[in-house]
């Protein structure tokens, strides 16, 4: 039987290697990585709290619903363990700000903290440990079930990162409750009948689901996990049936040896993007080239004449349609623009949270030159991950200025430093909607990063 076809122990087999997994297994470099991916996330959802008004129905009808035990992050409200998943799932996103995983283009972290939170706090104590185990479960799960794709979801009009996300987090947090491979596996059904994110999140104008589209997976997450520990029974083959996930999503056809690779001394939560730029990933390279070639040749921005950006295709929805990404509306088209980030570093000369307000939006500088980047696909390009590119560009006197570059600053092989990752961390926690000075800030990511000590992780989020 070939690798995309049909087995009928697939699901079964990957929750029992997962449900073996606990801390002790894992290396001192995993367990680092898993606590480099909560420093991170709670940071970008404090910020959000405070800097993205789309997030504040969420946290008003989290309210609503009626006091609980689980914080909304940044608030000072507390909530059920559902509606804080919600709520802090739709912060995770707001700001575009969260690690990512440039191989199988996604960010599997985004609703896998939120519902880990919320249930550390609903049914803690949960020691260090074993939060950062079920971190690193539902991290690894969400990735390999990317990599294993054989055909695009795109294909079928999906949006896959938050329904790989989604998944990854049911799974991490049916870890966290301690289920057993039986009852993940249900909890993988009971997600299956809840996450989903269709392709139009891409092109309408007026939603900003964009931006506050893991709540849902992170809610469902959360709902999967906890009906699973009721007993819930869910499908046999919820991955591999003939109606399940990859059937859905992927015409069937997926790799059975990547899924279902033995559990080793390395994750792929170690194999992250931690960005330093609060936008898309795929607008990175062009950033990062802007801001080079202008610190280095120090023209200005009325001598440009031309902007040309060389792109691979999981690029082309950052420069489509022209006119919007020129002049995007609200902050999230803004920040999923290779025009407007690529302008905004050249006119700013730095890219910050603070690029994406209202103000900046309507900057005349920078629309203006967002008007003048073109782009094109280089030959090769269609073998490019999404933080690749070329820049040119040409000044009105003739001169022309031009960067290439493999890979965007932020990867594993060439990542942010703790300390560069705790500034990112205060930055954003300093700007929550009930802020923390800036030595809480610090203290609170000391704590993050001593994590393994930690007796009550829930209780540092408390409000």
């Amino acid at each position: 039987m070939g690798k995309s076809e049909t087995q009928d122990d697939v699901t079964m087999q990957l929750a029992g290697l997962y449900a073996r997994l606990d801390h002790d297994g894992l290396s001192p470099g995993t367990v680092h990585a898993a606590k480099r991916v909560l420093l991170d996330a709670t940071g970008v959802m404090l910020g959000a709290s405070g800097m993205v008004r789309e997030v504040d129905g969420f946290v008003s009808l989290a309210r609503a619903m009626g006091d609980g035990a689980c914080s909304v992050l940044g608030t000072g409200y507390g909530a059920s363990p559902v509606m804080a998943a919600l709520a802090n799932g739709a912060m995770a996103h707001a700001l575009d700000y969260e690690d990512a995983f440039d191989l199988a283009p996604g960010h599997p972290n985004a609703s896998l903290v939120p519902a880990l939170i919320a249930l550390s706090q609903f049914r803690g104590p949960v020691s260090g440990p074993r939060f950062l185990a079920a971190m690193v479960a539902g991290c690894d799960m969400a990735c390999r079930m990317g990599l294993a794709l054989q055909q695009k979801m795109e294909v079928g009009g999906w949006y896959p990162p938050p329904i790989l996300a989604g998944h990854g987090a049911a799974l991490g947090a049916a870890h966290l409750l301690g289920l057993d491979a039986r009852q993940m596996a249900d909890a993988l059904s009971l997600s299956l009948c809840q996450v989903t994110m269709p392709g139009e999140i891409k092109y309408s104008a007026r939603t900003v689901i964009r931006a506050v589209r893991e709540a849902f997976p992170a809610q469902a997450a959360v709902q999967a996990a906890l009906l699973a520990q009721q007993g819930l029974a869910g499908f046999e083959q919820p991955l591999e049936g003939k109606g399940g996930f990859y059937a859905l999503y992927a015409g069937g056809k997926f790799d059975r040896e990547v899924l279902l690779a033995p559990l080793g001394d390395s994750f792929w939560i170690e194999h992250l993007t931690f960005k330093p730029w609060p936008s898309c990933r795929g607008t990175h390279p062009f950033i990062e080239m802007a801001l080079a070639l202008v610190a280095e040749h120090g023209f200005a921005v009325g001598e440009i004449n031309q902007v040309r950006v060389g792109l691979g295709p999981m690029q082309r929805m950052l420069v489509e349609p022209a006119v919007r990404k020129a002049a995007p509306a609200v902050a999230i088209d803004a920040k999923f623009s290779i025009p407007f980030c690529t302008a905004s570093a050249l006119v700013n000369r730095s890219i910050g949270l603070d690029s994406f307000g209202l103000d900046h939006l309507r900057d005349p500088a920078v629309l203006a030159l967002a008007r003048k980047v073109e782009f094109h696909q280089p030959a090769g390009a269609e073998a490019w991950r999404g933080d690749a590119g070329t820049l040119e560009i040409a000044l009105k006197d003739g001169r022309r200025f031009h960067a290439a570059l493999d890979r965007a600053r932020g990867t594993a092989d060439n990542p942010l430093s703790d300390a560069q990752m705790i500034a990112k961390f205060t930055d954003c926690a300093t700007r929550a909607a009930m802020p923390l000075s800036v030595g809480e800030a610090q203290d609170l990511a000391g704590r993050i990063l001593a994590l393994d000590d930690c007796a009550d992780v829930g209780a540092l989020f408390r409000r």
